[in-house]
């Protein structure tokens, strides 16, 4: 098997500037290893740094110490050290995110929203509006929402364009931060079953996933995150 991302070694914590300066620990010495085709999902109870270290790995957060490796081009890149327009090319060519919440530009469509990373990674708008509607369709969400602006829409069709606009390219790594919390049964069960295929197709994904049965679904195994928050601790 392929490692496509490796945490050594991660400490992470939070200077609290509003008061004094007080730092606060969140993880230390987080260490795990992702190849092709697994879902490794972040388990603990909450509070212990799940989010964390998912926002660390995606390089929304700096960490303190340690590295975080993804595989591109036959070589091992870090992200911990990477300068702002690598991280945002590692964004477009190695590491997809679903996040819990849909963020996008006013006015843009739901299709164009799914669409826009194909966009950003040369393929025609026409191309990638197709595979985006087949995305939308899959994952339930009405036709005649497709060309609005999902800033209206309810939780769970936001978070259905979110899935979408994630699983649409092929990533070799994908994140994916509690991406059936708004779903009902039957988009859950779809969700369930695009993550098996994306282990099918040798993507390596890290996830954290609140329902016990989802999680029993998708994980290939579970990292313990209390572990490392209890070294800090100590």
């Amino acid at each position: 098997m392929t490692t496509l991302l490796s945490v050594r070694n991660v400490s992470k914590t939070f200077t609290m500037h509003l008061r004094d300066g007080v730092v606060l620990p969140v993880v230390d010495g987080v260490s795990f290893d992702i190849e092709a085709g697994e879902c490794v999902v972040l388990g603990g109870p909450s509070g212990v740094g799940k989010s964390s270290i998912l926002k660390m790995v995606y390089g929304n957060y700096a960490v303190d110490s340690g590295a975080i490796l993804l595989a591109r081009d036959g070589a091992m890149v870090d992200l911990a050290t990477a300068s702002p327009r690598q991280t945002l090319e590692l964004r477009r060519d190695v590491i997809g995110y679903v996040s819990q919440f849909l963020r996008t530009v006013p006015r843009v469509s739901a299709l164009d929203v799914v669409a826009e990373p194909l966009v950003a990674r040369g393929v025609s708008r026409d191309e990638a509006r197709a595979k985006a509607a087949v995305l939308l369709a899959r994952l339930n969400l009405p036709e005649r929402l497709w060309a609005l602006p999902p800033a209206t829409f309810s939780g769970g069709e936001q978070q259905r364009v979110n899935i979408a606009r994630g699983f649409i390219t092929d990533h070799p790594v994908l994140l994916l931060d509690e991406p059936t919390a708004s779903l009902d049964a039957t988009n859950r069960a779809v969700v369930v079953g695009m993550i098996a295929e994306k282990k099918q197709a040798g993507t390596a994904m890290l996830g954290i996933f609140h329902d016990d049965d989802v999680r029993a679904e998708v994980a290939s195994r579970i990292v313990d995150v209390s572990r490392f928050a209890a070294r800090i601790a100590a």
